[in-house]
């Protein structure tokens, strides 16, 4: 099938062309962008798409979420975490069938699709059910077995199974997923990375989210920072590290020395935790690949990357009270290209370039609140929202168009998780 997006403003995120180019048709070919540039003239049975006076750029990527907790929104107001996960999470997630994981991840896939998210880096458990629902709505899904010291043989066979199982299927890839380095033990984190080498996959880690956490790495492991694990163990692969508030000025500079490092930066789930704020401007200053997620719907009560996008820029400027940190350009490349970075997918994913795979949102800033626009990359930043969103194509298919999802029945969708939360919390 072939597809014309005709007189679009494209923010490509290719550092070959401009920033922003106004009037451009983007043929697409099945999932590949076939030609960019003016006035592309094709055959009468092309698919037209009508983009004059609204931004075309790419799919947003979140680089770290539990997306099967969206029917855990906003079940933490009001506690600390641990008593959070102990008295409410764990409880409610040991009831839960894989039925009710499918429909929970259902229901973050049409969460996605609405706030022009195309790829999500997930971790979490019954994992074959979350990739049939991320399949079924056509979302792109990284994704993993998570690791931790509980049955760690039987969670590597496991991952090992579902690497072969889903091999052929271009909208599913994987990373070794390992929970936390104070979840897993010393002996465990080796067996895992060495599994990484071999099924040659990056890993996905919970890294320095709190002041608790650091201070039982440092115990358990035996070292004065965390950063020495990864100095130790990680630098032959590459790695997201989701979270990194707690790192000092000179761990952030170490850090910086493993050029395989990626962060995940999660401030909406940072502050409400009660985490703090990572210090990604310094980051970015090193040279770190710095990215976005929203964490769970635990934590992170929704999905939304452009809200994702507006604090991370506000609470950089905020807390070094410099307005010239974090310019919002350099936002946007956090939630697009520099999330297919460090998932290892920059050359299919993350920008809009001739021959990689069309993964693209058409975002009507045609509103009340988004007008006059005086300077494009800050009122995609500041401004939009994830309801801005009119049309997202993920691999080449129209997965929404003019805010209509295809042949997905979300009312159903709704009142199965209204019932699955109704009957956990019983």
């Amino acid at each position: 099938m072939k597809m014309l997006i005709k007189n679009a403003n494209v923010i490509s995120m290719d550092q070959k062309r401009e920033k922003y180019e106004e009037n451009v048709d983007i043929l697409i070919n099945n999932n590949i962008i076939e030609k960019i540039g003016k006035n592309i003239q094709v055959e009468s049975d092309v698919k037209i798409i009508d983009a004059t006076g609204k931004i075309v750029m790419p799919g947003l990527i979140n680089t770290h979420a539990h997306i099967s907790m969206s029917i855990f929104r906003e079940t933490l107001d009001g506690y600390g975490l641990q008593q959070w996960l102990e008295e409410k999470i764990w409880p409610m997630e040991d009831k839960l069938t894989n039925e009710d994981i499918y429909y929970a991840t259902y229901l973050s896939c049409i969460e996605m699709i609405k706030t022009g998210c195309t790829t999500i880096n997930d971790m979490y458990f019954m994992t074959d059910d979350i990739i049939k629902a991320t399949t079924e709505t056509g979302v792109r899904i990284q994704t993993t077995r998570t690791l931790m010291s509980n049955n760690p043989e039987e969670r590597l066979e496991d991952l090992k199974r579902l690497i072969d199982k889903y091999k052929n299927n271009e909208l599913v890839s994987f990373n070794a997923g390992i929970h936390g380095l104070y979840t897993t033990n010393e002996d465990d984190t080796k067996k895992f990375i060495e599994f990484a080498k071999e099924n040659n996959l990056l890993a996905h880690i919970h890294f320095c989210e709190n002041s608790k956490e650091v201070e039982d790495i440092k115990k358990d492991y035996n070292v004065n920072s965390p950063v020495d694990v990864l100095k130790k163990y990680f630098t032959e692969i590459p790695t997201i590290l989701a979270h990194a508030v707690k790192l000092t000025k000179k761990e952030i500079e170490e850090l910086a020395t493993l050029k395989n490092i990626s962060v995940s930066h999660c401030p909406v789930s940072n502050l409400k935790l009660g985490c703090g704020v990572a210090k990604i401007q310094e980051m970015v200053e090193q040279n770190i690949n710095v990215t976005l997620g929203t964490d769970g719907q635990g934590s992170g009560s929704n999905l939304d990357m452009f809200e994702t996008m507006k604090f991370t820029a506000l609470l950089q400027k905020g807390i070094n009270e410099n307005p010239k940190d974090l310019p919002a350009y350099e936002v946007i490349k956090m939630a697009t290209i520099n999330g297919a970075k460090a998932l290892g997918l920059e050359k299919n994913i993350g920008s809009i370039e001739e021959g990689k795979c069309a993964d693209i949102i058409i975002v009507n800033l045609d509103t009340s609140v988004t007008k006059p626009i005086n300077n494009i990359f800050a009122d995609i930043v500041y401004n939009a929202k994830g309801t801005n969103v009119e049309t997202t194509i993920i691999n080449g298919k129209i997965v929404m168009e003019n805010r209509m999802i295809n042949c997905l029945n979300e009312g159903e969708i709704y009142d199965k998780c209204e019932k699955i939360i109704k009957r956990i919390t019983m």
